[in-house]
């Protein structure tokens, strides 16, 4: 039998004959939205930035009483949106790729928020968990400079979250999300202007507090002898790093890009701007609109996590979580064979270390994938027109959709949903792990039903009939290994059109074997995939009068 995990994890994108390619990426942040238009170089791979804009929105400033996005916030993020797609479109962009991080995950209307962006702007925006935003800007930095095979730590502070994050030129080694920025932290800490001795104290040990666990995971991954370099992303830490220039050279140099920052200049920086009044913060030379308000908030992040880390400087990368949306979209595609290569199976990777942290039984697990991918494969523009996407998405769901079991025997396909939700499984977004975590959730027991709070939770019409159609297809892959012991090695399926019987041909591996729970389970679980697709199936032995119908 072919094995999935090594042979047929998923169609391999095929390298694009186009040389260039023109793709943006949007960044919604806590703070400000950013798009960066890139030109991608299809033969090397690489791409170099054709346009950039960005725009302070705020969506971190949310209602205080429900946390929920205001309008005059989405209507100020939708105008910006409309004008970043028609400066997308006067550079000629093929195709515009949107995130959106953890001002809109956290807030209870941010996925209507993203829906009412589709519906009136046509773009789609995908809401990513703070470890696949650590991920994905990890392979932003490493996308603009050289690793050297040595290890080094990110540290990205936005407006809602801070990601510190360890990684060589090989695999990102640990990825941590703490919900502390720049704007999180002015809006509930400080109230005073000057900031107050007391506030001031309180902001420093609560960034500490906060950042001890993530400090923590990164040292326990750092091997003996290993000194890791210290790289800086975010507009907190180029505007630390432009107004430090400024005063000390006199000039701004031309690009940040391996621009060194030491902790003696940013602790002075600290003592200075926490005595400045917010309009005195704005008048410094080279502080950005809007910037002043939230400076000194992050200016107390960066240094509470270089004084934990141990290190005395920093060195800053331009590139961050939008160049890596453009990677990541480049892995996606088939356009990176290089040394980026081993990123381009991080789901499968994310997806098998679930699967052994809840003891799935891999042997049985992959015998579904296998079967699951046959049937969909087979009825592909017979019965249903998914593509290679939602095709990973059923493997995905079919190696864990019995981890429910590592919680407890009964209802385990309700576990299963609980623990694929929110397991962090990294390369995907948070739509595609609802996707994976509802197809596992309906491969027994009751099919999906508008009345189900985890069926609802996919706002899209198409998502929720995906899950409908794959889950249906999973219940007969579950069917046909029913003893978990690889009593069938393969089917055949075909569709007679005038009467719309489902044929099934099953082959047994011992010739001796009737297979016959098999086949009763089959029976009993095929109503769900008859009703979804029209059809009555009729499945039979190989060489056995055995029949199902």
């Amino acid at each position: 039998m072919v094995n999935l995990v090594s042979a047929s994890w998923g169609d391999t994108p095929t390298p694009t004959d186009k040389q260039q390619r023109i793709i943006a990426a949007i960044d919604l942040g806590t703070n400000s939205l950013h798009m960066v238009i890139v030109r991608i170089e299809a033969t090397l791979p690489a791409f170099s930035i054709i346009g950039r804009e960005k725009e302070t929105v705020r969506l971190g400033d949310r209602d205080l009483d429900t946390g929920c996005l205001k309008t005059e916030v989405i209507e100020r993020a939708i105008a910006c949106l409309r004008r970043f797609q028609e400066v997308a479109k006067t550079l000629n962009a093929e195709t515009i790729v949107a995130v959106a991080t953890s001002a809109v995950r956290e807030a209870p209307n941010g996925k209507e928020f993203i829906h009412q962006v589709e519906v009136e702007l046509g773009l789609s925006i995908d809401l990513i968990s703070g470890q696949e935003e650590a991920r994905r800007i990890y392979l932003g930095v490493l996308s603009g400079m050289e690793f050297n095979n040595q290890p080094h730590v990110i540290i990205d502070i936005g407006g809602g979250s801070t990601e510190l994050i360890l990684g060589d030129s090989y695999q990102e080694r640990t990825l941590t999300s703490t919900k502390i920025g720049a704007v999180r932290l002015t809006n509930e800490l400080i109230s005073t202007d000057p900031i107050s001795n007391a506030e001031f104290q309180y902001l420093q040990a609560y960034a500490r507090g906060m950042l001890e666990r993530s400090v923590e995971e990164v040292q326990a991954n750092l091997h003996f002898g290993e000194y890791p370099r210290l790289v800086g992303t975010s507009g907190t830490i180029e505007t630390l790093v432009t107004i430090n220039a400024r005063e000390k050279l006199n000039f701004v140099p031309s690009t940040l890009n391996g621009y060194q920052f030491s902790l003696k200049d940013l602790r002075e920086w600290v003592n200075r701007l926490r005595k400045m009044t917010h309009s005195e913060r704005a008048a410094i030379p080279g502080m950005p609109d809007k910037r002043s308000e939230v400076i000194l908030a992050g200016a107390v992040i960066l240094q509470e996590a270089m004084s934990l880390l141990g290190v005395e400087l920093l060195t800053v990368c331009e590139r961050s979580l939008r160049e890596g949306v453009i990677v990541d979209w480049m892995l996606t595609h088939g356009l990176i064979e290089d040394r980026l290569r081993y990123q381009s199976s991080v789901r499968q990777r994310s997806v098998l270390k679930t699967a052994k942290k809840y003891h799935v039984n891999l042997e049985h697990s992959d015998r579904v994938a296998v079967f699951a991918l046959s049937i969909f494969d087979q009825i592909q523009g017979i019965l249903h027109n998914w593509g290679a996407e939602e095709r990973q998405l059923l493997w995905a769901a079919a190696i864990l959709h019995n981890c429910g079991h590592y919680v407890s025997h009964d209802s385990h396909h309700k576990h299963s949903y609980y623990l694929i939700r929110n397991g962090e499984l990294l390369g995907y977004t948070e739509t595609e792990m609802e996707i994976i975590a509802n197809i596992a959730r309906y491969h027994r027991k009751s099919p999906p039903r508008k009345k189900h709070e985890n069926f609802r939770n996919l706002l899209h019409k198409e998502h929720r009939q995906a899950v409908t159609q794959l889950s249906a297809i999973l219940r007969l892959a579950v069917a046909l290994d029913r003893r978990q012991i690889g009593a069938i090695t393969q089917l055949q399926c075909e569709l007679i059109p005038d009467t719309r019987e489902f044929k099934m041909q099953i082959f047994p591996s011992r010739p001796d074997d009737d297979c016959a729970l098999e086949l009763w389970s089959l029976d009993y679980k095929k109503g769900v995939f008859e009703a979804e697709f029209n059809v009555k199936l009729v499945a039979t032995l190989e060489n056995s009068a055995i029949a199902v119908g």
